[in-house]
């Protein structure tokens, strides 16, 4: 289980320098939207252009990947389901709900539990471009339109061309499809700078719960338990179904995609949901709930399933 600690170890510390910023106003009374403005403009389209367009898209088309898919459509749909029509909330916190509730911390726990946990480090790489390239377009181009107010059509459907984290993904993609092999003096910039996303975030995450508490507001109790529930119950079962009943995979692969769906929800969609606006106490939330609830199931599934 060296691998699951040492993952919530490293982000835990980083968390914690971020509270203790917030906590001492170090950075002064808007150091949190300059970061999360930072991360999302900045940072993380250089991050994403760079891992994507250095990565090779035929190798990655593997069951890992279309079962990762599945279970991410699925919980993601029923989350939708659940917060829109059961819970009757607004687009945008719909599409805050289901990404919280499908979108893997594939980074900073995935990789270290890919390491320590499974034995092999490119297990996490598919879900982690099924997330840049499928999923974050998605859910941004929803939150585009669920928040753009009364602009015109055209102006709301060019609105996500303009987002600069889609931008980014689908010109790494097309430079990986292509096979485009740009200059190391001209990938280092992106690479450099794309390093200190995580940390960013991570960073601006522990700013946003200085002065605040989970689960204290009872207006959002109930959305925080439901995707909690869903990312870290629901998302393992439903890729444990689908990796052994459909796909009919072995029992190492079994336990390798239900270990990656039982990850927790990733910072990322906290810093979505900051850049628009939407339901960001939710998303602060489910993210903190699924990482600590995240180590006993985890563990749990490796006593389980660990062939």
């Amino acid at each position: 289980m060296g691998g699951v600690l040492t993952g919530f170890a490293i982000i835990g510390a980083i968390i914690a320098a971020g509270y203790v910023v917030g906590r001492t106003g170090l950075l002064g009374p808007h150091a949190q939207f300059v970061m999360s403005r930072l991360a999302f403009f900045v940072l993380m389209p250089c991050l994403l252009f760079h891992t994507i367009a250095t990565a090779d898209i035929a190798a990655v088309v593997s069951p890992v990947l279309w079962v990762s898919l599945v279970s991410a459509l699925v919980v993601a749909l029923l989350a939708a389901v659940v917060f829109r029509v059961v819970l009757r909330r607004p687009l945008a916190t719909t599409t805050v709900g289901a990404l919280a509730s499908s979108y893997v911390n594939a980074n900073n726990i995935g990789l270290p539990v890919a390491v320590y946990v499974l034995g092999q480090a490119t297990a996490v790489v598919p879900v982690i471009l099924l997330q840049l390239v499928v999923l974050a377009p998605v859910a941004l181009t929803v939150l585009d339109t669920a928040t753009s107010g009364s602009g015109s059509w055209p102006r709301r459907i060019a609105g996500p061309f303009r987002n600069p984290i889609i931008i980014a993904s689908l010109v790494g993609l097309l430079c990986s499809a292509l096979h485009v092999e740009l200059p190391q003096p001209v990938l280092e910039p992106f690479s450099l700078v794309g390093a200190a996303a995580v940390p960013v975030v991570l960073l601006s995450f522990g700013l946003g719960l200085h002065g605040s508490a989970p689960l204290r507001d009872p207006a959002i109790r109930t959305d925080v338990v439901v995707a909690s529930v869903l990312k870290l119950l629901v998302m393992p079962a439903v890729a444990f179904v689908v990796a052994r009943s459909v796909f009919g995979l072995g029992a190492e692969h079994v336990f390798v995609l239900t270990t990656l769906a039982a990850l927790p929800s990733a910072q990322n969609v906290f810093n979505y949901a900051q850049r628009y606006g939407a339901a960001v106490p939710v998303a602060r939330d489910v993210v903190l709930v699924s990482t600590v609830g995240s180590v006993p199931v985890l563990v749990a599934i490796a006593a389980l399933l660990h062939p």
